[in-house]
């Protein structure tokens, strides 16, 4: 076995076959307007241990910002951050910075913020991103809450001492959602967009980060140092974009956008990559040849065969609820502007509502979850309150998977 994975190498050569930045071409043509908007400026960036929050706070350092303020719930995370940024020899830390290991949605982040601000750039990361979150009814209350209503809890903060600018993530299965995870995400772009004629708010729908925290792609990493079969479906296909990438993606829907645009990377349906086909490709990288098993059990069974350079894999047919084939950004009714940038979209005049009917929404969450309501429940009520929501419902969630 390799005893070093150069991870950043694999990416770049097995899975983005790119070499260079995606948005290299946008980057520099924008580096004036970054710059003015970014240097000495103060910023708080919330779920920022996270892959792609680091990854953005890397990104946005290049720009030397005057003050950093990082709120995170991994305290793990936050340590690891700051242990990176300080023995990296490209990244320098503003001299005024602080990491604070936090739920953002207690009280103790309203004193921070009321200490700390003003802010000139607000970013919020801190999401529920699994599809595995929707297993039983309590994980997707926790999802709803982190997502949506801590969300609207942050705004309602902001509005007090509004930044320049307001960013916060989205996923790529907010368009025409099939789980509840994109559901609860399209929710929340109903959210931001509601407040969005108080203060400049943008957000960003995503591909799949290639070997971000918890992915499947770093579960392989975990399988291979714990001697461990690998697993991943054989007839899904992404998106991918590095963690370089996305981070400059979210550098620049927060910074240039419009209040209300919805951002994404235009990338052609050629450039989708099956899992199976990235596992194969990472296990001949390692420098054993894949020994493909019909179950889960004999994968497991088949781990004496990594003596002899073979690597146990099990791929199947996906099954589990709320599991999309495909990929896609934005809808058909969807207002788009594909000249401005020359790598990303940019979803325009997208729909907002007031803020009565948002409070309205928000109230019949927040009813149903004080009531001891089931999944269904919850799903009938998402039915109604997003038109678009289609769920794929199959009795079987990812946690009852290798």
């Amino acid at each position: 076995m390799n005893t070093i994975f150069n991870t950043e190498a694999f990416i770049k050569e097995k899975i983005i076959h790119r070499q260079e930045s995606f948005f290299k071409n946008d980057l520099e043509k924008f580096k004036n307007d970054l710059e003015k908007e970014i240097k000495n400026k103060s910023v708080l960036v919330i779920g920022g241990a996270g892959t792609i929050g680091s990854s953005f706070i890397k990104a946005l350092l290049a720009y030397s910002p005057g003050k950093l303020v990082v709120i995170d719930i991994n305290e793990n995370g936050l340590t690891e951050l700051v242990r990176d940024c300080r023995s990296s020899s490209t990244i320098k830390l503003p001299e005024y910075f602080k990491f604070y290991p936090l739920n953002f949605g207690s009280g103790i982040f309203k004193k921070i913020f009321e200490t700390e601000a003003p802010f000139n750039i607000v970013a919020n990361f801190a999401a529920h991103k699994h599809v595995r979150s929707e297993k039983d009814v309590f994980s997707i209350e926790a999802m709803i809450e982190n997502n949506v209503l801590h969300a609207k809890s942050l705004l309602d903060v902001l509005v007090q001492q509004p930044p320049q600018h307001f960013f916060c993530v989205s996923t790529d299965k907010a368009a025409n959602p099939v789980n509840i995870m994109g559901a609860s995400k399209k929710l929340m772009e109903e959210v931001v967009l509601a407040y969005s004629n108080d203060f400049t708010i943008t957000t960003a729908r995503f591909a799949n980060v290639a070997f971000s925290n918890g992915s499947l792609l770093a579960g392989f990493l975990e399988r291979v140092m714990k001697q461990q079969p690998l697993s991943c479906p054989s007839d899904v296909k992404r998106f991918f974009v590095s963690p370089q990438e996305a981070g400059e993606l979210c550098l620049l829907a927060c910074v240039l956008g419009k209040s209300g645009d919805i951002f994404f990377p235009r990338l052609s349906e050629d450039e989708m990559v099956n899992f199976s086909d990235i596992a194969v490709g990472f296990i001949k990288e390692l420098g054993f040849e894949p020994e493909i098993c019909i179950t889960e059990n004999e994968a497991r069974e088949k781990v004496y065969l990594i003596k002899e350079k073979k690597y146990p894999v099990y791929f199947f047919a996906s099954e589990t609820s709320g599991e999309k084939l495909y990929e896609e950004f934005y809808t058909a009714d969807e207002e788009l502007d594909l000249d401005k940038f020359s790598c990303l979209g940019v979803i325009k005049n997208a729909e907002r509502k007031d803020k009565a009917t948002l409070n309205n929404i928000i109230r019949q969450v927040e009813a149903l979850f004080s009531l001891k309501a089931g999944k269904q429940d919850v799903i009938a009520l998402l039915h109604k309150l997003l038109p678009g929501f289609k769920h794929i419902e199959t009795g079987m969630n990812l946690d009852q998977k290798m």
